[in-house]
C-alpha cells in the first residue's frame, strides 16, 4: 500500500492508473495522426498542437473512471465486468469533454478526433485490463506476510485473502501458532515455531508480520522476538492496523484504548480547521450554483405531490455532541412519525413519497444541508449526523461511538461511500468503523477521494434507501 496523508492507496491502483494515463495520451496522439493524415508539419509540431487536447482528454477519462470506481480493485474483472463499468465511464467522460468544449472553446479539438480517440480508448483500456488482471507478474508485486496466530481472526484473514473480490495486496506465507491456541486454518499452512521469528521471516522471505491475536498478556506473546524483527526492517502490524491499511476501516472488535492513544492520526489544529472551513464554503457554493435548477424543480414537485412544507428541520447531534437543526428536502408524508417515536428508515419505506423515492435515490434530499455547512454546523465531508434518540441508543451499546462527534458531521463521508445505507444498530457499528477511520485520518486528500466516490455513488444509485 502507498500512504498519502495518512490514507492508504493500493499500489495496484496506482500502477494501473499510471499505465492507463500513458496509454490514453498515446491513444490521443495516435487518433490525431489518423484524423489528420495530410498533416504538412513535423511530428513534433503535431504533438505540440494537440498537447492541450491530449491532457484534457486523458485527465477527464481517468477522472471519470475513478469516479465510477474503476480503481478500487473491486468487482468482476472479466470481460463483461470490465465492459459494464468502462462504458459508463467513457460515456461520463464524453459528456464532460463536450461540456468543456462549450465552456472553453479554445480546447475544442473536433468531433471527428473525439470519436476516434473514444473508440481507441475503449479498445485499449479493455485490452490493458484484461491483460493486467491476468498477468502472473502481479503476484510478485504483492508483499509476503507471516501471520502470527491460527485462531478465528487468522481464519477470517485467510478467507479475505482467498475469496475477496478485490485484488489483495498481500500473500500469506503461512501461520505461526501460539501455544495452546485453537487452530482454525488449514494445517498445511501452519509453520511450526521451531526457530525464532526473525529466522522464520528470513526463511520464508516475508516483509511483514501480521499479529492476529487480541490477547497480549502472558508468556506466550513473543514481544522480544517481534522487536527483533522490527529493528531488522520487517514491518509489524497488529489486527487493527492491518484492517486500517488494507480495508479502510478500524476493526471495532479489536480496537483498544492504548492503540488510539499512542497511534498516529487524530490531528487537529487552527490551520487545518481554517483550510477545511475554506474548502467547505467553496465546495458548498459551487454545489449550490451547479444544482440550483435541480433544487427549484425538486421544491416544485414536492409541493405538487404533498403540499407544504418543502423542507423539514430535524434535530441532529453535531460537533462535540451539540444538537443542531438539519435542513433536508421532505421525502416522507407529513404524518410519517405521527406516533412521535423516531424510526430507522428501511428499504422501500411506505412512509416515503413518490418524489421522495427519486430524490433519495439520487441523494437530492441532502442538498439543503448546504445551509448547515454555510452556517458552520456541518462540513462538506464528515460522519453522517444522527438524531439524538439514536445517538443515545448507540452510545450505550457501541464503544467509541461518541468519537465521531470530535469533528463536524458532513453531507457526505467515508462511511457513506464505503458502506450501504444503515438502518440498525449492527449497521451503525459497521459504519462506525469507517467513520473512525475518517476521524483518525481525515485530510483534504481524503476529502477529495470521498467527493470523487460520492459522484459515483450518486450516478450509480448505490446505498440509497
Amino acid at each position: 500500500m502507498i500512504q498519502v496523508s495518512n490514507h492508504y492507496i493500493s499500489r495496484f491502483s496506482v500502477l494501473l492508473a499510471s499505465i492507463e494515463t500513458v496509454a490514453l495520451l498515446g491513444v490521443f496522439f495516435a487518433g490525431a495522426a489518423i484524423r489528420f493524415p495530410q498533416w504538412n508539419g513535423t511530428i513534433s509540431e503535431l504533438l505540440v498542437s494537440q498537447f492541450p487536447g491530449a491532457i484534457t482528454f486523458t485527465f477527464i477519462i481517468i477522472a471519470s473512471m475513478a469516479t465510477l470506481g474503476m480503481y478500487q480493485m473491486e468487482g468482476r474483472q472479466d470481460f463483461e465486468g470490465i465492459l459494464l463499468r468502462l462504458l459508463p465511464s467513457l460515456a461520463l467522460g464524453f459528456g464532460l469533454i463536450t461540456l468543456i468544449f462549450y465552456l472553453f472553446p479554445d480546447l475544442y479539438f473536433g468531433r471527428g478526433l473525439l470519436a476516434i480517440v473514444m473508440l481507441l480508448a475503449l479498445l485499449l483500456i479493455l485490452s490493458i485490463r484484461l491483460f493486467f488482471f491476468r498477468w502472473k507478474g502481479l503476484d510478485n508485486l504483492r508483499y509476503r506476510a507471516l501471520v502470527l496466530g491460527t485462531g478465528t481472526d487468522a481464519e477470517e484473514l485467510l478467507n479475505l485473502a482467498d475469496k475477496s473480490i478485490s485484488l489483495p495486496n498481500f500473500r500469506i506465507a503461512g501461520f505461526v501458532p501460539f501455544d495452546q491456541e485453537t487452530r482454525c486454518v488449514p494445517i498445511e499452512m501452519i509453520i511450526p515455531k521451531t526457530d525464532s521469528l526473525i529466522s522464520l521471516a528470513k526463511q520464508h522471505n516475508v516483509s511483514e508480520i501480521i499479529v492476529m491475536a487480541q490477547e497480549r498478556r502472558g508468556g506466550t506473546y513473543p514481544i522480544q522476538e517481534l522487536l527483533e524483527c522490527r529493528i531488522n526492517g520487517i514491518k509489524i502490524t497488529d489486527m487493527v492496523g492491518f484492517y486500517e491499511q488494507e480495508y479502510g476501516h478500524l476493526r471495532m472488535d479489536a480496537l483498544y484504548p492504548s492503540w488510539l492513544v499512542f497511534g498516529s492520526g487524530f490531528k487537529q489544529g487552527t490551520l487545518r480547521t481554517l483550510i477545511k472551513r475554506i474548502f467547505d464554503i467553496t465546495a458548498s457554493l459551487l454545489l449550490l450554483i451547479a444544482t440550483l435548477p435541480v433544487i427549484l424543480l425538486t421544491a416544485l414537485l414536492i409541493l405538487i405531490e404533498d403540499g407544504r412544507p418543502v423542507f423539514y428541520r430535524q434535530e441532529r447531534v453535531g460537533y462535540a455532541g451539540k444538537p443542531y437543526m438539519v435542513f433536508k428536502f421532505r421525502s416522507m408524508f407529513n404524518d410519517a412519525e405521527k406516533g412521535g417515536k423516531p424510526q430507522w428508515a428501511v428499504t422501500d419505506d411506505p412512509r416515503v413519497t413518490r418524489v421522495g423515492k427519486v430524490i433519495r435515490k439520487l441523494r437530492i434530499d441532502e442538498l439543503p444541508q448546504i445551509i448547515n455547512v454555510l452556517k458552520g454546523e456541518m462540513s462538506f465531508v464528515g460522519p453522517r449526523p444522527e438524531r439524538p434518540h439514536f445517538v443515545n441508543i448507540l452510545s450505550a451499546q457501541v464503544p467509541y461511538y461518541n468519537m465521531r462527534h470530535s469533528i463536524k458531521p458532513g453531507i457526505t463521508g467515508w462511511a457513506q461511500v464505503r458502506y450501504p445505507y444503515g438502518a440498525s444498530v449492527e449497521d451503525a457499528i459497521e459504519k462506525l468503523q469507517y467513520d473512525l477511520y475518517y476521524v483518525k485520518n481525515h485530510s483534504l486528500f481524503l476529502d477529495f477521494i470521498i467527493l470523487i466516490n460520492t459522484v459515483g455513488v450518486v450516478l450509480l444509485g448505490k446505498g440509497s434507501r
